[in-house]
């Protein structure tokens, strides 16, 4: 599964359609300060159904509108289209091409799409289960949670990458002990060590 394109229409700083390919291999978005790039995080967020207007990094969500400048009107109303080539079939529907999309109006409408249908965020969410998609899945991980991670004076630090289903975190945690231990014994000290959770995002360190 490979994603396509991300389109933005109306959302935030990006007043008119802007569209973001990514072709096969490595891509970057690079820029200076206030050139729009945490928007661009923002939008994968948003389209994947992220609820918090906090974590957009407003006080509501009205504010992923373009709200406007000296030289041009605010917009009516945002978008954000997510593309993914589906041809591996990864994603359980019958298309070959699958297009999300989010849509919020100023009078506080809003709608999900899957291929330009209406669709409830619980089918996207379901669409998405297990693959390491989502709001808070390790596919779109904070500066923040970087720094949690990887801010240690000394030592390696081990993140294991699960689905987050509880009935297995047990043998998630024995097993990255055991990489703990094996690293330990031929002399590369691991100062800690962590399970990232798909499915809620959340940290866990493993003492």
């Amino acid at each position: 599964m490979h994603l396509k394109r991300l389109t933005l229409t109306g959302f935030k700083s990006f007043a008119d359609k802007t569209d973001f390919d990514f072709p096969e291999g490595v891509t970057c978005i690079v820029g200076p300060n206030g050139c729009g790039k945490s928007n661009v995080v923002d939008a994968f967020k948003w389209v994947l159904g992220e609820q918090s207007a906090k974590s957009l990094r407003g006080r509501q969500m009205l504010d992923v509108i373009f709200n406007g400048s000296s030289s041009r009107r605010s917009s009516g109303v945002a978008q954000v289209d997510l593309v993914f080539d589906n041809t591996s079939g990864r994603l359980p529907i019958d298309q070959q091409e699958v297009t999300i999309s989010r849509r919020l109006y100023r009078s506080g409408e809003s709608e999900y799409l899957l291929n330009k249908q209406a669709a409830r965020l619980k089918d996207i969410r379901d669409l998405f289960m297990d693959t390491g998609i989502g709001t808070n899945a390790y596919s779109i991980i904070e500066q923040g949670k970087i720094d949690l991670i990887f801010a240690e004076e000394d030592g390696w630090v081990l993140v294991d990458y699960k689905t987050g289903v509880p009935e297995l975190e047990a043998a998630y945690r024995q097993q990255l002990q055991g990489y703990r231990e094996a690293l330990g014994a031929i002399g590369i000290p691991v100062r800690r060590a962590y399970l990232l959770f798909a499915r809620t995002g959340e940290i866990r360190e493993i003492s």
